[in-house]
Parts: structure tokens; C-alpha cells; sequence
């Protein structure tokens, strides 16, 4: 799994009828210090979370392994709301 902040929404009303149900949401990459790292992604949000969260996402085809996404065209999907974490015995992040 990645460290992300989910930064925006995505809206798509012509899909491939097995994506109709899922929610989709931007997710940008961050490192342990809440900094961006990477492309963002458009992942189905399978946990309910939105705009501003943290998230623990996964890619690739370890992102269809959830009831929501099984057997569904999906790259990426998001899997947990952080709540928070530690470096070192340090709190980086609390929500």
C-alpha cells in the first residue's frame, strides 16, 4: 500500500457499466512528511472518505481485491483513512 492525500474528485457519467456504483477520487502520493512524491492517480474509494484525507491506497491488481472492486476494471483503490503515524517514535501526523 501508498501514502496519499486525496485532493480532488472525479465525475464520469459514461463508464463501463461494471465502474457504475464506485466513487472515483484523486489521490497524490506523499512521503512521511506529508510532501508530494509522485503522479497523482484516480482511485476508487471503496472506505468513504473525501477531499483533504489521508489514505492508504493500493495499485495495480492488488486494488481488486475488495468486495467493491472485485472483477472491476480498477488501477487503484483506496483502502484506509489514516488516523495517524509515527517515524522514529515521532507523530508526523494526527488527523
Amino acid at each position: 500500500m501508498l501514502l496519499g492525500q486525496v485532493v480532488g474528485t472525479v465525475v464520469a457519467t459514461q463508464k463501463e457499466s461494471s465502474l457504475i456504483g464506485l466513487k472515483f477520487l484523486l489521490v497524490r502520493a506523499v512521503d512521511e512528511n506529508k510532501e508530494p512524491t509522485g503522479a497523482t492517480v484516480v482511485a476508487a474509494d471503496v472506505v468513504g472518505c473525501g477531499v483533504g484525507e489521508i489514505v492508504l491506497y493500493a495499485s495495480g491488481s492488488s486494488a481488486r481485491q475488495t468486495q467493491q472492486t472485485d472483477n472491476r476494471p480498477v488501477d487503484a483503490a483506496i483502502m484506509a483513512i489514516v488516523d495517524q503515524w509515527e517515524v522514529g517514535g515521532e507523530v508526523k501526523y494526527k488527523k
